[in-house]
């Protein structure tokens, strides 16, 4: 990556996925409710058109489903890998008092503090944890010396 990642720069963003997949799916969503409503208006449906109708949106709507679900599953899968490193991350850097809360972090917290560097993680992770923050993007605002995570899904 040429450029030093950050806050304003550290989402993923696929091009097949976001600009691709998501919307074409969508127009194909919105498509088959439009045709339904077109058909039903010009009162062109008999029983056996209404369950083509139906099912046609039916298999659109699935494909939207499936497609997010595609996405977002992996990225589930990352915040659990994401919680186990960090944890060993934190033995490591956060002082005494600090390593026997280490259970006490949220996943949203794991997640977002990752992005914080070794030397900054303690004092950032006491503020978290003394002031229960959970926001991922209150947190990831707070970091001043970020550190890149190129890897993530």
């Amino acid at each position: 990556m040429s450029e030093q990642q950050n806050f304003v720069n550290h989402a993923k963003f696929v091009p097949a996925f976001h600009l691709f997949a998501g919307p074409v799916l969508i127009a194909n969503l919105i498509g088959a409710v439009a045709q339904g409503i077109h058909l039903l208006l010009a009162g062109h449906l008999n029983s056996w058109a209404v369950v083509a109708l139906v099912f046609h949106v039916l298999v659109a709507s699935a494909l939207v489903v499936t497609v997010f679900l595609a996405r977002i599953f992996p990225l589930g899968v990352q915040d659990r890998v994401i919680r186990l490193e960090e944890r060993l991350r934190y033995q490591q850097l956060l002082p005494e008092d600090l390593r026997s809360r280490i259970g006490d972090f949220t996943i949203h917290q794991l997640v977002s503090l990752r992005f914080a560097s070794d030397a900054e993680l303690p004092t950032l992770a006491r503020k978290v944890l003394d002031g229960k923050i959970n926001d991922r993007r209150t947190i990831k605002q707070m970091i001043q010396n970020w550190r890149a995570d190129n890897q993530r899904i």
